[in-house]
């Protein structure tokens, strides 16, 4: 199935109040489920590839800590990964990376690449300003919304 249908699917799933979208292509069929609570998009492939067994549960706390620490306040515009993929921060292993933090960028200036189904596909800033943070590492799996930039 084409990359661009799933990530339509995903935003239609997440603008829609649809908790779950099953879609079959002659041999190909996904799913994509909706969980509430968590406000997460799942996406299980199904057909002929297998799936590991999934790990075993942790035990339970005894005690939950008092207060959980607030992450960090992030400033600036982010740049969120419009797909799952293998983030890239160059375009060669070993090669020049495309942008570095304290860099300044413009709208179109190409970020990094993501690998999805074995095509590279370059991310573009949609803002410009100077690099503040970079959120992911090089050959890192991200997942789609993932935040990859801060551009302040």
């Amino acid at each position: 199935m084409d990359l661009r249908k799933l990530k339509k699917l995903i935003d239609l799933v997440q603008e829609s109040g649809v908790q779950e979208l099953e879609v079959k292509e002659g041999e190909e069929s996904v799913r994509i489920t909706r969980t509430v609570a968590a406000q997460q998009t799942v996406f299980l492939p199904q057909g002929p590839m297998q799936m590991a067994p999934a790990a075993p549960a942790a035990p339970a706390r005894a005690s939950l800590p008092a207060m959980p620490e607030a992450p960090p306040e992030i400033e600036g515009h982010i740049v969120k990964s419009p797909m799952v993929g293998t983030f890239y921060r160059s375009s060669t292993p070993g090669g020049k990376v495309f942008v570095d933090i304290g860099e300044s960028v413009s709208s179109g200036d190409v970020l990094c690449i993501i690998e999805a189904m074995k095509l590279m596909n370059e991310i573009e800033a949609d803002h410009s300003g100077v690099i503040r943070q970079i959120l992911a590492e090089n050959g890192q799996a991200v997942e789609y919304g993932q935040p990859l930039f801060v551009i302040g």
